[in-house]
């Protein structure tokens, strides 16, 4: 950005074409990278082919995270979403951790798994030894697979294997660089498969990537003092102990975990799918790893600790900033340029930071009003436009 604060306050009382201009002026927008946000960035023909019986295009509001810093750097947040409070919510989120510093982030490198399975195996501990006896051989038959990928530094990096009665499951760990690596992944399962079948004495089964990436993984943490929470007749001591009360009940509970999740998701997907990537992939990452430990869990917790409110979150984050429908989707590049985020893992962080924002919001919705006013206003809002006359503007705290 140009201008390196996330906080633009009276965002959401200026017209879209104001907001427009804000933007051209922090983040170096062009004429066409206008055009581009009121046309969406997609046209039916390039639609036509990206996927197949097109009929048009489904287009989703575009909004702008706000007051967001990672980091110790301030970033705007893109996020596509059709839910009303979403992003104003997470923006005001942003705001409260601004003021104990700002999200800090950490993540792991970009490893995807191919998993290569091999059915009809008679002695799959004997298999194991000479799988594992030929890792040099089929980390070398990987490389050679995805020879570009190794020149930009990436690549296979493990071969690990793992038995079941009759069968065997051969996981190799391939490094993406920036990609969110599906295919590449693919690639290899594939290529392997036959000689795999061969070391193991069986039969080539399934060979695909597995969305349960829990290699490569994104922390988030957040510090909020206890003073900006207050709401209404609530101190902040008051809403702090409620948040921490309501993540208990999360971490005690299945179905309130699903939930506080689901919260989590509203601020991971919308901008996962701004900057075209899979967030379909990234759900399924994101529920299998809550329940890897055979009990569903949440993916963050809350605490208290030294007077404020401090907030976790760990999560698999399978994103990327080259490929994939970057190379035909206008409106996911600017989005990306937008976010001035230029490697996968910084996406990453950032993705999960406006998870962690949309989270807190939620529970402290629920720690004081609860959840339906703040939501349900702006739902009506949205409600009013087949009517006619535009809707009044309503105020969203935090942006």
């Amino acid at each position: 950005m140009s201008n390196d604060s996330s906080r633009i306050p009276g965002f959401y009382r200026l017209t879209v074409a104001e907001r427009r201009g804000e933007l051209r002026l922090r983040a170096d927008l062009t004429e066409e990278d206008i055009l581009t946000l009121e046309r969406g960035g997609i046209d039916t023909a390039t639609a036509d082919r990206i996927v197949e019986n097109v009929v048009g295009i489904y287009a989703l509001p575009l909004g702008v995270g706000l007051n967001f810093r990672v980091n110790g750097r301030d970033v705007l947040v893109p996020m596509a979403v059709e839910e009303p409070s979403v992003i104003a919510a997470a923006s005001n989120a942003a705001k409260m951790v601004r003021e104990g510093g700002g999200f800090l982030a950490e993540a792991d490198d970009p490893v995807m798994t191919a998993q290569i399975e091999v059915v009809g195996v008679e002695d799959p501990e004997e298999a194991e030894v000479r799988l594992e006896a030929a890792t040099d051989e089929l980390l070398a038959l990987a490389h050679a697979t995805l020879p570009r990928l190794a020149d930009r530094g990436g690549g296979a990096r493990e071969v690990e294997v793992r038995t079941h009665p009759n069968r065997v499951i051969v996981h190799v760990h391939i490094d993406c660089r920036n990609a969110m690596g599906a295919n590449m992944v693919n690639t290899v399962a594939e290529a392997l498969a036959a000689r795999v079948a061969e070391l193991a004495g069986g039969q080539s089964g399934l060979r695909i990537l597995t969305n349960l990436c829990d290699r490569r993984r994104v922390r988030v943490s957040a510090r909020v003092p206890a003073r900006v929470l207050a709401a209404g007749d609530l101190d902040g001591p008051t809403v702090r102990d409620g948040i921490v009360a309501a993540s208990r009940f999360a971490e005690d509970d299945p179905y309130r975990a699903a939930t506080h999740n689901k919260g989590i998701m509203n601020g991971v997907d919308a901008v996962v799918i701004a900057t075209g990537n899979d967030w379909r992939g990234v759900e399924a990452g994101a529920h299998a790893f809550a329940a890897a430990g055979g009990r569903y869990r949440p993916l963050s917790i809350w605490r208290a600790e030294g007077g404020d409110l401090v907030g976790r979150l760990e999560m698999p984050m399978a994103v990327g900033t080259v490929g994939g429908t970057l190379k035909s989707h206008a409106g996911a590049r600017l989005a990306q340029r937008l976010l001035g985020a230029t490697d996968a893992s910084t996406l990453g962080m950032i993705v999960g930071c406006a998870g962690l924002a949309s989270n807190l919001a939620a529970l402290r919705a629920l720690a004081t009003e609860g959840i339906q006013r703040g939501h349900m206003a702006l739902h009506r809002r949205g409600q009013a436009i087949p009517a006619g006359p535009a809707a009044p503007v309503l105020e969203t705290r935090g942006q």
